[in-house]
C-alpha cells in the first residue's frame, strides 16, 4: 500500500503549522533530537525511556486515528505507518507482519546517522512509534530494537510481538 503524502501535507501560513490529514507534524533536524538524547544520557544515564515514550504516544495515536478514518486492516495499518515514516524522512522502511509479531527494517535511519557510533541501539523514537502501532494491531505488545546502524549493523530493525 503506497501512500502519497505529498498530496496530503499542507502548510498553514497563518498559524505556521504543517498538517497531514488534520494532524500537526513538524520539520526538525535529526541532530536536534540526538542532541536532546545525548544530553539526557549524560544527565540521567539513559534516554531510551523518554524518547520511547514520546514515540509510543505519537505512533499509537496516529495508527489509531488513521486506522479508524481510513478503515485499515492490521496489515494496512503497518503498511501505512511505514510508508508515512519513509515519506516523512525517517528512513526507508520495510516491514513484514506475521500472526504474533511484525518486523520493521529501517534503512538510512536519520537518528542512527546523526548519533554516530554506539555500542547499543539508538533509534528509541522509532522503536516507540512501532510499539504504539503494535498496541493497535495486537492489543498488547512488546518491542525491541535488535539491529542498529549506529552499532555497525547494515540497517536498524525493530521487532514488535504480541504480549
Amino acid at each position: 500500500m503506497e501512500i502519497k503524502l505529498v498530496e496530503e501535507i499542507s502548510h498553514d501560513k497563518e498559524s505556521g503549522g504543517w498538517y497531514y490529514k488534520g494532524i500537526r507534524y513538524l520539520l526538525i533536524r535529526p541532530e536536534t533530537i540526538i542532541g536532546i538524547q545525548k544530553k539526557v544520557n549524560e544527565i540521567c544515564g539513559e534516554s531510551k525511556e523518554a524518547l520511547f515514550s514520546g514515540g509510543y504516544t505519537g505512533g499509537k495515536l496516529s495508527a489509531e486515528k488513521f486506522a479508524k478514518e481510513l478503515g485499515l486492516s492490521k496489515e494496512e495499518i503497518l503498511a501505512f505507518m511505514c510508508s508515512m515514516g519513509t515519506q516523512l524522512g525517517w528512513g526507508k522502511m520495510e516491514w513484514e507482519l506475521r500472526e504474533e509479531k511484525f518486523v520493521v527494517r529501517v534503512h538510512n535511519s536519520p537518528f542512527a546517522e546523526a548519533y554516530g557510533n554506539s555500542t547499543k541501539g539508538v533509534c528509541h523514537l522509532i522503536e516507540g512509534v512501532f510499539a504504539g502501532v503494535g498496541e493497535i494491531i495486537f492489543g498488547k505488545a512488546v518491542s525491541e530494537e535488535r539491529l542498529c546502524k549506529a552499532k555497525g549493523d547494515d540497517y536498524c530493525e525493530i521487532v514488535v510481538e504480541r504480549r
